[in-house]
């Protein structure tokens, strides 16, 4: 009996020395292993089949989806797999010609602009009950001073635009230009403007081109390739600027004939009789954005636009888009006997952002809003 307690004893003794260490170090080495194999199972159950369990952070490729490792020690379901996506992607704007900087020098944007010489008023143009305007069916109106009935534009005004908004990458879809691109705007919302300022810079930062970047930054935001022109066409020659931007958007669709969408970017200029300069705004989730208005021409029979009505169309769905997601930003669509170069594609439109009255954070804001329109009816209309 005395020996085989003995026995029992020295087989404890060789159990806690030996057997039981060598288990809890084979234990460590296969807990890495096991706690993978559980984040696997984890991404199975959850529906996330296909995708990879890495046991160490690592750098992925465009789009891939990977898992982060499961935190140690924890049971609960905060400790199921973390899903992260890293997406990369090229710019998708094609570079254009710049201006030089002996041109962006020409006319800077005064720092002084306290002298009180008249009043700016806020004003909300439409909707309109008059003969000469009508409603979309989509939302927004059109003001008709052509020799169509406002009937027969109605019926043009449910067809849709007459090209494909199909994108490849590399290859533009949209040009956005400024005939006149030192439109510019006050400084601050406020009641009066100076008018030693004459609303016209070559800073484009304080300009109408600065609304073309924020249309842009849209349209790169959806992936949508476009151009946007930032030439100084109105000088030296404001009486020459149309030819100049027209000569411009002709070299820019021959180079490249991907582009469907040509956009010219102004600024209007509303006033009194008495001096009383019109900033039309309209509130848009909680900020005062300038309001615009497309102009579409009209051809009287004499302005080699044969296909005016198919700009038409396009005018009237991206009135109508922006209506939708933004309730009264646009004035009516004008439609009139008007060239503005509108001739070059069938989705040549003008578009007026704001008056000289308007500050530049509306104007700059309403550009980020034609841009959000603009990507949301191309995607919508993409096959």
């Amino acid at each position: 009996m005395e020996l085989k307690r003995a026995c029992v004893r020295s087989l404890l003794v060789i159990a806690a020395v030996f057997v039981i260490p060598l288990g809890i170090w084979g234990w460590s080495l296969a807990a890495p292993a096991l706690s993978y194999t559980a984040a696997g199972s984890a991404a199975l159950s959850l529906g996330r089949s296909g995708l990879s369990v890495s046991p160490s952070p690592a750098s992925t490729g465009t789009g891939l989806l990977m898992y982060a490792p499961v935190s140690e020690g924890c049971r609960d379901i905060e400790a199921a797999p973390t899903e992260i996506q890293v997406i990369r992607r090229e710019p998708v704007g094609i570079e254009a010609a710049k201006p030089s900087e002996e041109v962006l020098a020409l006319e800077p944007y005064p720092e002084d602009q306290n002298q009180h010489s008249g009043r700016i008023e806020k004003t909300h143009y439409g909707p309109y009950d008059n003969p000469q305007f009508f409603d979309l069916e989509g939302g927004g109106q059109v003001r008709n001073g052509t020799y169509y009935t406002n009937s027969q534009l109605l019926q043009q005004s449910r067809m849709p635009p007459d090209f494909s908004m199909d994108y490849s990458e590399g290859e533009p879809l949209v040009l956005i230009y400024h005939t006149h691109a030192t439109e510019s705007y006050e400084p601050s919302d406020r009641d009066f403007y100076d008018s030693s300022f004459k609303s016209k810079t070559t800073d484009p930062t304080k300009s109408v081109i600065e609304v073309g970047n924020r249309i842009c930054a849209e349209l790169e935001k959806a992936g949508i390739p476009y151009i946007h022109d930032t030439l100084v066409h109105d000088l030296p020659s404001y009486n020459d600027a149309y030819d100049s931007s027209r000569k411009t958007v002709k070299e820019l669709l021959e180079k490249y004939p991907s582009i469907r969408i040509v956009l010219d970017i102004h600024r209007d200029g509303i006033q009194k009789e008495d001096g009383t300069r019109i900033a039309p705004v309209a509130e848009i989730e909680g900020r005062e954005a300038a309001q615009i208005m497309i102009i579409s021409g009209c051809d009287n029979g004499s302005m080699g636009m044969p296909d005016h009505l198919k700009n038409f169309h396009f005018a009237c769905a991206l009135q109508s888009e922006l209506e939708t997601l933004f309730p009264t930003l646009t004035r009516p669509i004008l439609f009139d006997y008007r060239h503005y170069n509108q001739d070059l594609t069938t989705g040549s439109l003008l578009i007026e952002v704001g008056s000289h009255g308007n500050c530049l954070d509306q104007a700059f804001y309403s550009g980020e809003l034609i841009g959000k329109g603009l990507a949301s009816l191309i995607m919508d209309n993409k096959e």
